[in-house]
């Protein structure tokens, strides 16, 4: 059944008017009359809209909505390519710049981060969804995009959102059986991000670099060029006025260590098959393997094995990144479940960013303030789901820890639904994490590096129409 002009004018004036005349809307433009009403109450039930709306009327009107709020408000979606590119000339530093995945309760995870954000003049950070995340977490990226924004206005942040596409990865397998299928649907995740306000993305093609071949251009043939053709597919898409900031991988995370004559291997190869395509934008950050996992490895009885971390490694790829290339430097994966003394050394040994993702997760799933009964069904579910994961040699504690991320999509609603007294407490603690990390990653104080280097444009999305109608430009460039 097609949308009617009425319908999804309602929808609009619905969400609308749940600020109760703190909004206006003209039929063109969205005003706001009182800025601290999208710091209110209010603002958690649009975002309940956007999220879990009864039709996809209502959905998109509430996305659209606070899309349009975050433009009027100032905290944009941009790219972080200034800072990176800054960065790259040794014009700032000695920070690293933390990238979160946030797959729990993705809306209060956010404000916890802007609060944190907030309490340091943080500026330099990226709330990320990796392409596998977004299926089983149930959040494609119109809708991530949308939590982020809300939580940035819920707190009253100020300045640039940086929202990232992590691990925009090729299936090997899939890119075996047939590469220009895998690589189609690489280009409809790209248009579907950059049309959603994702400004920042990592592609991430390490995962075809061969080993079995003699030299080092020929293991990274693959991997460079077709970084180089995804990164010209991203610059024809990018919205005027905005350089996304776009990342590429040496090395898959969780295999061999990378090294200096990988990364040179992998960018010369990758500039001169930029260059032959066109006068276009390369790399801001390339990724490298220096001995983590993601979600760590993990022992019998559930815990995390410590890992051995080549950090000399790092510093001398993010030297070698830099010096060389100008790019803002290597980019750390798989960190968040590291000893608490490792966090202070990425800074010390040139990690330009880092990403944080499964500890965010455990301290939610992890809580003592859970419901036991909510426990005991997300365990029933993945015991029940997700059999088919389980290695013969993995105990029953590290087979739940590895497949629990299933269960996020399906319970989404129940954790959304929490009791207010106890996403309290289990907030209070992610904030506490994330305040944490902001502190030993010095990223204190970069709010006005990001102010400086980055240039936030306004992009303004017509209102969402009926199927039957043509579309206008859906967006448009302003300051």
């Amino acid at each position: 059944m097609t949308t009617t002009a009425p319908v999804m004018d309602k929808a609009i004036r619905h969400a609308v008017d749940i600020f109760d005349g703190a909004v206006g809307y003209d039929g063109t433009a969205v005003a706001v009359k009182d800025r601290k009403a999208l710091t209110r109450p209010a603002m958690d039930r649009l975002v309940r809209q956007a999220v879990f709306g009864a039709t996809a009327e209502m959905r998109d009107a509430a996305r659209w909505l606070v899309w349009e709020l975050a433009q009027v408000a100032g905290c944009r979606p941009a790219s972080i390519q200034g800072l990176y590119e800054a960065r790259g000339r040794g014009a700032c530093g000695g920070f690293t710049v933390p990238a979160m995945n946030l797959r729990v309760i993705a809306y209060d995870s956010a404000r916890a981060v802007f609060r944190a954000l907030k309490q340091r003049k943080a500026g330099a950070f990226l709330c990320e969804i990796a392409r596998s995340e977004m299926a089983y977490t149930d959040q494609r990226p119109a809708e991530y995009t949308t939590v982020v924004l809300a939580a940035a206005l819920r707190e009253g942040f100020d300045g640039p959102v940086f929202v990232q596409g992590d691990h925009f990865q090729v299936n090997a397998a899939k890119y075996k059986a047939g590469p220009e299928a895998e690589l189609q649907a690489m280009r409809a995740l790209i248009d579907e991000a950059t049309t959603a306000g994702f400004f920042n993305i990592d592609i991430d093609t390490s995962t075809l670099v061969d080993l079995s071949f003699p030299t080092l251009d020929e293991q990274q043939r693959d991997n460079y060029a077709r970084a180089a053709e995804l990164t010209a597919y991203v610059r024809k898409r990018e919205p005027k006025g905005v350089t996304i900031s776009v990342g590429g991988e040496i090395g898959e995370v969780g295999g061999k260590n990378s090294t200096v004559e990988e990364l040179r291997a992998f960018m010369g190869g990758y500039n001169r098959s930029l260059a032959a395509m066109g006068a276009y934008t390369g790399l801001s950050k390339i990724s490298v393997q220096t001995g983590t996992s993601h979600g760590g490895v993990v022992l019998p009885d559930g815990s995390i094995a410590q890992v051995k971390l080549d950090l000399n490694a790092l510093r001398a790829l993010s030297e070698e990144a830099t010096g060389s290339y100008q790019l803002a430097g290597a980019v750390q994966h798989g960190a968040s479940t590291l000893p608490e003394d490792a966090f202070g050394n990425f800074p010390r040994y040139g990690a330009c960013e880092i990403h944080l993702a499964t500890n965010f997760q455990n301290i939610v799933f992890d809580h003592p303030a859970l419901p036991a009964n909510l426990r005991a069904e997300l365990r029933a579910w993945v015991i029940e789901n997700c059999a088919s994961e389980r290695k013969p040699s993995d105990t029953e504690e590290q087979f739940l820890y590895k497949s629990r991320k299933k269960a996020i999509g399906p319970y989404k609603a129940a954790l959304w639904d929490l009791p207010a007294e106890i996403k309290e407490q289990v907030c209070g603690d992610l904030e506490k994490r994330f305040g944490f990390l902001f502190d030993q990653l010095n990223i204190a104080d970069t709010a006005g590096l990001a102010a400086r280097h980055v240039r936030a444009t306004a992009l303004r999305h017509a209102a969402p129409r009926p199927a039957t109608q043509a579309a206008p430009d859906d967006a448009q460039a302003g300051e």
